[in-house]
């Protein structure tokens, strides 16, 4: 068998992935299971980072938010932390903070895209449709285009 000179270890590959960004477990299993040889071996491996706190689930949605809550709604970051893998009181937390901040980002995202208020039905609806494509609830669109 032509083997490479040096392949590197689960713990090693997953400690490369975490170094470019955070990750929550799910997503290291997800890109890391089709280079696991042994069953177990992947899960020994994210458990021993996770103890050392490697993994963290708080960091994971800071990142989140941080990256992404400026030019996305609620909903859209809740999908976001959701895909992640993500549950429990800290994602819980986080959504309650952007619901509080939902309408001024809002306005900024509108104001960044369109500048000013629809004149025409059909612009309207167009603007309406870009703010709820990017996960912001309906009453807001209505206060920000309305």
């Amino acid at each position: 068998m032509n083997r490479p000179a040096f392949e590197p270890s689960l713990k090693g590959r997953a400690l490369r992935l975490l170094s470019q960004r955070e990750h929550s477990r799910l997503e290291l299993e997800r890109k890391l299971s089709a280079h696991e040889t042994e069953p177990g071996t992947l899960a020994k491996a994210l458990d021993e980072l996770q103890a050392r706190g490697f993994i963290s689930e708080e960091r994971v949605v800071e990142s989140v938010i941080h990256r992404r809550a400026a030019k996305l709604g609620t909903a859209r970051v809740k999908q976001e932390l959701q895909a992640k893998g993500l549950s429990g009181e800290a994602v819980t937390e986080a959504l309650e903070q952007l619901r509080i901040t939902e309408l001024e980002r809002a306005r900024e995202v509108w104001a960044r895209k369109f500048g000013e208020p629809a004149t025409e039905p059909k612009e309207k609806a167009r603007q309406i449709r870009f703010l709820i494509s990017r996960g912001f609830a309906a009453e807001v669109v209505r206060k920000v285009v309305g």
